[in-house]
């Protein structure tokens, strides 16, 4: 069969090898074989184990063969993300030493992927402990964005974004914290879902340290995809409870989107603003009840995201540079020492009391309480993703790093974390989808954030939103095969 079945979702593929169009070994070949024609290129996946995925996709063809029972992904190559520990393939993080750890199992996710009979061949790239909205690491370099190489393709799970807008897998498992998986599916067009918080294990994700057995603050895996009934089919294998309800794709017209774009919360580049303004715009046009919203107080919320994301993140710090942070912030008027409001706030986020902690915990069971609400009138709250397109890399220090518009104004690097803080302070459900294109020609994304649990709602929406609107546009063409 023609390579072309690469540019099919995973649902369609997993139709042709049931069908037994194509085997699994065969479908096999033909993604490395695009992996290595884009590779010099993209840089997307960085570690494979082709031996073992070979074996396990000749068995699969064996048993299919002979019509035995197989699982919901049975013979569908994967890559997952550098975070999640495979065996074979344990999760490096961006570091070297990472890497070289002996005895590694599956991660939880990984374990329920495989059972279901997925053919996991390769790694994803990642920034250095998944702290960076690019992706790149001295062990394995630069991961590229497929619609301009010029820029970043997002992180944390930006090499998982890079191969599937690229067609060199169909489904990953990426994670989020910091808009991890919002982001990279924002900037490469293409879709991703941050479960409910506790939805999906977080076991075996590096960081925290390997072998913790706690779920980390904020964080969630969930899957990444090339369409919304792929993102459905894989959060089915991944969800351990409890287990998100589904729904069947509602009629548009039926739909009632409370829409956050106000001027007053975040900084927005006017392309994404005007792309994300069109896409509700057609929305309601197919006659979706469609109205503005403000769901929170923005400023409450980011003080306290801030600073659980950066507690949360504390204990992946060299000892030497939390010493250094607990130090200043010792002196009196460290924050005035130190010249700059961003930097106050990062020490006091690393160097949070429990007090500290338990007050932050409170604005966000505040504001969750106040959006909860907001769902007895709205099926979702749709917002952007980021408040730039994909840009240029910049792998300077943080504190140098500036956002440009796309009218030339200048925002903040952390400016990343603002229109993603909502759903991830709260646990909430948001499923990233295609918005359209910039003015500029670059992929804009929007979330659809849903109450708490309510992941069955925010992926039949996103579903409906792809069958009437389209979804996922392949970017130019590379040497592909």
């Amino acid at each position: 069969m023609a390579a072309s079945i690469l540019n099919l979702d995973a649902t369609a593929q997993l139709m042709a090898l049931e069908a037994r169009r194509i085997s699994a070994v065969e479908l096999l070949e033909l993604s490395v074989a695009r992996w290595k024609s884009q590779h010099a290129r993209i840089n997307a996946v960085v570690e494979t184990d082709l031996d073992r995925a070979r074996a396990k996709a000749r068995i699969i063809d064996e048993r299919r063969i002979k019509g035995e029972s197989l699982g919901a992904l049975a013979g569908l190559p994967m890559t997952i993300k550098d975070t999640l520990d495979v065996e074979g393939l344990p999760a490096s993080s961006g570091l070297a030493a990472l890497r070289r750890k002996t005895g590694v199992t599956d991660a939880a996710t990984v374990v329920r992927a495989g059972y279901e009979g997925a053919v996991i061949w390769g790694k994803t790239n990642v920034p250095v402990l998944a702290g960076d909205w690019q992706s790149y690491n001295a062990l394995y370099g630069t991961t590229n964005n497929p619609w301009d190489t010029d820029r970043t393709c997002g992180g944390s799970s930006g090499g998982a974004a890079a191969a599937l807008a690229t067609g060199v897998t169909a489904l990953e498992i990426g994670s989020d914290i910091g808009g991890s998986l919002r982001v990279p599916a924002s900037f490469c067009g293409v879709y991703s879902h941050k479960p409910t918080w506790g939805l999906v294990s977080q076991r075996g994700h590096i960081p925290p340290a390997r072998g913790t057995y706690a779920e980390r603050d904020l964080n969630v895996v969930g899957p990444m995809a090339r369409s919304a009934r792929d993102l459905r089919l894989l959060l089915s294998v991944l969800e351990e409870g409890p287990l998100a309800p589904k729904a069947d794709a509602p009629a548009l017209g039926s739909l009632r989107i409370g829409v956050w774009l106000r001027e007053d919360s975040f900084p927005l580049d006017p392309e994404v603003r005007a792309a994300v303004t069109a896409f509700a715009q057609a929305i309601a046009k197919r006659g979706a009840q469609v109205k503005s919203v403000r769901p929170v107080d923005a400023i409450a919320l980011m003080d306290a995201y801030r600073l659980l994301l950066m507690a949360a993140t504390a204990p992946d710090l060299p000892a030497q540079a939390r010493g250094t942070m607990k130090a200043l912030r010792g002196l009196a008027g460290f924050a005035g020492l130190l010249g700059a409001k961003a930097m106050a706030e990062q020490v006091r986020g690393y160097t949070a009391s429990h007090t500290d902690w338990l007050a932050a915990d409170e604005v966000r069971a505040r504001i969750g309480a106040q959006v909860k609400t907001l769902f007895d009138s709205f099926d979702v709250i749709l917002a952007p993703i980021t408040p730039v397109t994909a840009f240029k890399h910049d792998h300077r220090p943080f504190g140098r790093r500036t956002l440009v518009q796309s009218d030339g104004a200048k925002i903040p690097y952390l400016s990343m974390l603002d229109w993603i803080g909502l759903a991830t302070a709260c646990g909430l459900p948001a499923t990233a989808v295609p918005a359209g294109l910039s003015a500029g020609g670059l992929p804009v994304g929007v979330q659809l954030i849903g109450p708490r649990g309510g992941d069955g709602r925010t992926l039949a929406v996103a579903q409906a939103l792809e069958e009437e609107l389209g979804g996922f546009q392949a970017p130019p063409p590379l040497d592909v095969v």
